[in-house]
């Protein structure tokens, strides 16, 4: 069954409005107390500096009018001044306007962090009113080609921790063949006690060689046990007090996570087991915890413009432990809500689009009803030749990839076969030999 690029704008139309509501400027991903300049009344106005995605806002505590409201884009600059009349201030170069703050809490250095943050990613990342047009301007094939990219990178992300759980069964079992390898010298010792060779009523005055027992060997990749790097994001840090605040890395990893500062020095490393539970505030902030019995707990707290890409990962490698708090509720709703629908619809709009233009003259529907409109505007929606040959390069890879992931998931139940094998064979020999040293006792 075609669907006409008509259907698919639809359910694009239909994932860009739940990511708009999403991702809107209402968001607020901080917010402090502070004081600012009004320039008109040569005044300084108590108030709250507010952080969106795409803006800052700042809104007077007396009125509630929002004096202050300019995208993160049209930002030249964020300095920290101070004078002789204005003390540790914080001023933000919008166009050729010059905004002040000051009194700012926990303290100037923070928000700085926070600001100089987003709007840098801000920068680095196409967003923005520059990006929003070039959004407009996007044909169907790049929104469709998009889709793809992320269904790649998400199955590639998939298989990275797969290969991981894989070495570990690896690893599981070389522990396994170590145990059995000990437990027959541990039955060779046990039958020199039984019946010792000195023993002048020994039934074996001389020791017949062990005969070799065959061993189950796992298969163990030729390749080093080398930790992969899910993905790495710029963070800013928030250790204990909300004053303690610097900016950092966060990596993720197939057997946990690390928090490093911007020189690369490791701060701390979570490995999976580590971790108790991972508290998702908003979308761009999440806070990590490990929890001891007589000390201290450890807890970092992570703010990124990137956040959004890495909650996807965590949920996946920590999917009991961590935990959406009302803020990030939305989030959740807006990921999960349209995948039912979309999850075939892309692929069957994907198998319609290329088909129409493979086939650019034959009609998605009753072509003989339909009137010049309805013809202009599939023409104007074709997907250029371009874009046909990088979406089936997609699709080659995804093809790939998801082969790749069958065979491995394959490789992995033999693997669970034989180590559960090893298992019930280990476990006999230890309540076996158990007995044996009861009865030398």
């Amino acid at each position: 069954m075609a669907v006409s690029p008509s259907g698919f704008e639809s359910i694009v139309l239909a994932e860009e409005d739940l990511n708009g509501k999403l991702m809107n400027q209402e968001i607020r991903i901080h917010s402090w107390p502070c004081s600012y300049y009004l320039d008109t009344s040569k005044q300084w106005v108590s108030g709250r500096l507010s952080l969106t995605p795409l803006a800052i806002k700042f809104t007077a505590d007396k009125t509630g009018e929002l004096l202050v409201n300019f995208h993160l884009s049209s930002i030249s600059e964020i300095k920290k001044e101070s004078s002789n009349l204005i003390f540790s201030s914080l001023t933000i170069l919008e166009k050729n306007t010059k905004h002040w703050f000051s009194s700012l809490q926990p303290n100037r250095n923070v928000v700085f962090n926070i600001l100089e943050h987003f709007w840098r990613e801000q920068l680095l990342s196409n967003q923005g009113a520059g990006a929003e047009a070039g959004a407009l301007q996007s044909t169907k094939g790049k929104e469709l080609t998009g889709l793809l990219a992320g269904s790649q990178k998400r199955l590639e992300d998939t298989a990275k921790v797969l290969h991981y759980q894989g070495e570990q069964f690896d690893n599981i079992m070389r522990g396994l063949n170590k145990i059995e390898g000990d437990m027959d010298v541990a039955d060779r010792l046990l039958t020199e006690l039984e019946s010792p060779s000195w023993w002048p009523f020994s039934s074996k005055l001389w020791k017949a060689p062990l005969e070799a027992k065959p061993k189950e060997t796992a298969t163990v990749s030729d390749s080093k046990n080398q930790e992969g790097i899910i993905i790495r994001i710029p963070v800013i840090i928030t250790h204990r007090t909300d004053s303690n605040v610097k900016p950092g890395k966060l990596t993720l990893l197939a057997s946990g996570l690390e928090i490093s500062d911007c020189n690369s020095q490791v701060i701390h490393r979570f490995e999976s087991k580590d971790v108790d539970d991972i508290r998702v505030h908003t979308p761009y902030e999440i806070s990590v915890r490990q929890r001891f019995i007589g000390k201290p707990d450890t807890s970092y707290r992570l703010l990124s413009a990137k956040m959004p890409e890495a909650i996807p990962i965590l949920e996946m490698q920590f999917s009991k432990k961590i935990q959406f708090l009302e803020d990030a509720l939305g989030f959740v709703g807006a990921r999960e809500s349209p995948q039912v629908d979309l999850g075939t619809s892309i692929w069957q709009a994907a198998t319609g689009l290329l088909g129409g233009v493979v086939q650019p003259s034959s009609p998605v529907g009753g072509g003989e009803g339909m009137d010049n409109e309805q013809v202009q505007l599939q023409s104007q929606e074709k997907i250029s030749e371009l874009e046909t040959k990088e979406l089936k390069q997609i699709l080659k890879k995804l093809k790939g990839l998801a082969l790749e992931t069958e065979a491995e998931l394959e490789r992995q139940d033999e693997a669970l076969d034989s180590i559960t094998t090893s298992v019930d064979r280990a476990t006999l020999n230890i309540d076996k030999q158990n007995r044996r040293i009861k009865k030398l006792t």
